[in-house]
């Protein structure tokens, strides 16, 4: 989507400054690899139980939003800022425009991707677009036509998760911006929405500009299986609980069915966090 943005990104970017093979990538001078193993759902020893209401199913990092699963009121960050107001937030990277907003906590955690970057000497990044409320994307939706955008309350960007990506040099799809990310955005909980070869998955055409943030360890079980965010959602439901170790880190994800109000299990004294899918159920992923 919005295309028709990427040449005037390019000129604002120049005027304003010039596998499931296991394989470990590099981000910045780290070496991240995640290990994902599969079992079937346990619950958890020592484990205590929780109450889920059924609005749980509609938020969290790990919503699924597309042509048919809207936005539900839920899902929406409860922290969005207006990024140009907060420059605390926009350091290493430009703007296109004073407009944009993000989820502080997602801006931040996109800072410090930023920052990795910067140590590879990849460092002219900008963001094009953040979140829009249903209006903006009603708008939108108008201007464009359903090529290029779409209804209000089911664009990823009406979550305050996502956002439009740029480099100040070229198109995404060659700039070293683009290339790095690619590669490298899953170790800081983000994945490339939209890619070139899942289209009859997603519904979506190529777009190197799209990530979300899912946080770990789902970005980087999805980059190690190539999956999008609808195949992982469906793998989650097959296996029940998956474990996967990332930097020696070992995590727990397990789906739930939740029919109205539900009682799950959780481990006692971990951390845990709990993300609707959106559709049906939820996912209880545990920390090290």
């Amino acid at each position: 989507m919005k295309k028709w943005l990427w040449a005037w990104i390019v000129i604002f970017g120049l005027i304003s400054y010039g596998a499931y093979q296991l394989k470990p990538i590099v981000a910045g001078d780290k070496q991240k690899q995640a290990d994902v193993q599969t079992g079937q759902g346990i619950p958890p020893k020592n484990g205590r139980t929780i109450k889920v209401e059924s609005k749980q199913i509609y938020q969290g990092n790990l919503i699924l939003v597309n042509k048919d699963y809207p936005v539900h009121q839920e899902g929406v960050q409860s922290d969005i800022v207006n990024l140009f107001q907060h420059k605390e937030l926009v350091q290493g990277y430009g703007l296109l425009d004073n407009t944009i907003r993000l989820s502080q906590s997602v801006a931040q955690r996109f800072e410090s991707m930023i920052d990795a970057a910067a140590k590879d000497g990849v460092t002219h990044f900008l963001i094009s677009s953040g979140y829009r409320d249903k209006k903006e994307q009603d708008e939108l939706y108008r201007e464009m036509g359903a090529d290029y955008a779409l209804p209000a309350g089911y664009s990823e960007h009406n979550l305050g998760l996502s956002l439009d990506i740029g480099s100040s040099q070229m198109e995404m799809n060659r700039a070293p911006e683009g290339k790095w990310l690619a590669q490298h955005a899953w170790a800081y909980g983000f994945i490339l929405r939209y890619p070139k070869d899942k289209t009859e998955i997603t519904g979506i055409q190529y777009e190197p500009w799209h990530f979300r943030y899912v946080g770990l360890p789902h970005s980087a079980i999805m980059q190690e299986k190539q999956f999008t965010l609808e195949q992982y959602l469906d793998y989650l439901k097959t296996q029940k609980t998956i474990t996967a170790t990332v930097e020696g880190k070992r995590y727990e994800v397990s789906y739930y069915p939740v029919s109205r109000n539900a009682s799950i299990q959780v481990p006692a004294g971990r951390r845990y966090e709990l993300s609707g899918n959106n559709t049906d159920g939820v996912i209880v992923t545990v920390f090290p």
